[in-house]
């Protein structure tokens, strides 16, 4: 199962006043595992960045200028997905973004059925709870020291760590929904081949006994069955 987590950075939250892309990351998963295959752009968004904004991750619009525009790297982003599903951290604001600018380009849209929001799977896990990337890091014991700022990359792959433990931790799709130790053994047990053998005689000869007994003096002195 290909599946690929990633996340975006913006001008700001509403792409429909004005608000653009400017960078995507992204990791891909094969069965929950990461692959170390990535995808990251820096976008060209051809307006200004706020200055509030550039404090959350650091991308002016001086930095970002020299990049390609979207329209340039749509078709490298949509090949990288293929039909893998999209893994987001409060997916519907990077899914409106990534579906507007492909809107603006004639290119067609990502299948919101197709996106898994990890943010909704914390909610359900740990309800009332503080449920943001810095957050779960901290309560599955994710390193995050690197992140000070958000950067769509790196919080990709923090998010593809997050999301296996949002799934039940390291190999979960061997705890067949129980106690992961309990099946190994129970498997091992309905396996074995139970075959039973008749009991087997060894004839050791007429003279073994006074060989034996023989070897036992001459060997071992001061044995203490011979007292």
């Amino acid at each position: 199962m290909r599946e690929i987590v990633f996340d975006t950075e913006t001008t700001g939250f509403y792409p429909d006043k004005g608000d653009r892309l400017v960078e995507i990351g992204a990791v891909e998963l094969i069965d929950h595992v990461q692959t170390g295959v990535i995808f990251h752009e820096y976008i060209n968004p051809e307006r200004d960045v706020p200055e509030e904004v550039v404090k959350v991750h650091g991308l002016t619009y001086d930095f970002l200028k020299d990049y390609p525009t979207f329209d340039k790297i749509a078709d490298k982003w949509i090949e990288f997905v293929g039909d893998a599903k999209l893994v987001a951290h409060n997916a519907t604001f990077d899914m409106n973004f990534v579906n507007y600018e492909l809107k603006q380009i004639c290119k067609p849209e990502f299948d919101n059925e197709k996106v898994i929001d990890t943010l909704e799977m914390a909610k359900r896990l740990f309800p009332g709870r503080h449920n943001n990337l810095d957050a779960l890091c901290k309560r599955f014991n994710i390193d995050n020291s690197a992140r000070t700022y958000h950067g769509a990359l790196l919080d990709a792959q923090l998010l593809a760590e997050v999301y296996l433990e949002l799934l039940g931790g390291k190999e979960p799709t061997l705890l067949f929904g129980g106690n992961k130790k309990e099946n190994v053994v129970t498997d091992i047990k309905q396996n074995v081949a139970k075959n039973y053998r008749e009991p087997r005689s060894f004839d050791l000869g007429e003279n073994f006994e006074k060989e034996h007994e023989n070897f036992l003096h001459e060997n071992i002195k001061n044995a203490i069955w011979g007292a």
